[in-house]
């Protein structure tokens, strides 16, 4: 693991869960991180891009993929995607200290603004998944998103210990 990698862990493999059948011609992960999701993707789709704001993540990917760029959420990029996907950093709080897990207030703030990045590289019909938390304001997280003009809900959840995860699934 690389300084400032997200390592796979029990969010990533549950929206791997969510998105294993979903197919097409062109896929986007948003905060690529070691790459293990962007591997996924390649396996069901022509034409796959990770993106990420960390360079030295990406330059040292544990699960390395070709077309990566860095950029903040989606916004260095001018083409759509039948499925775009992120293990947003939905964590409450006070401070963005750690950028792969710190949502700011609410764990609203960043997941905000990466939604807001993604849309644009939505196709007319396609999907974004995207993994939240009971720890932050799920709620008020789909309702942002469908007033940004997607029809988002929630897909699945997975209790653990201290939380549940919750998959939205936003159609554009």
């Amino acid at each position: 693991m690389h300084k400032g990698q997200y390592d796979p862990a029990e969010d990533t493999f549950f929206l791997e869960d969510c998105i294993k059948n979903e197919k097409g011609k062109s896929a986007l992960e948003i905060g690529t991180g070691s790459g293990y999701l962007t591997k996924v993707l390649e396996r069901s789709f022509d034409f796959v891009v990770g993106t990420d704001i960390n360079l030295d993540v990406l330059k040292n990917q544990t699960y390395a993929s070709q077309n990566l760029l860095c950029c903040y959420g989606a916004d260095a990029i001018n083409l759509q995607f039948d499925l775009v996907i992120c293990n947003l950093p939905y964590l409450a709080t006070d401070e963005i200290l750690d950028i792969a897990t710190d949502g700011g207030k609410e764990g609203l703030e960043i997941p905000l603004q990466i939604i807001k990045s993604a849309i644009p590289n939505i196709r007319k019909g396609g999907k974004f998944f995207f993994i939240t938390s009971s720890l932050s304001n799920f709620t008020k997280l789909v309702e942002e998103t469908n007033k940004m003009g997607l029809k988002a809900k929630i897909f699945a959840t997975k209790k653990l210990f201290f939380e549940e995860l919750i998959v939205v699934e936003a159609i554009k």
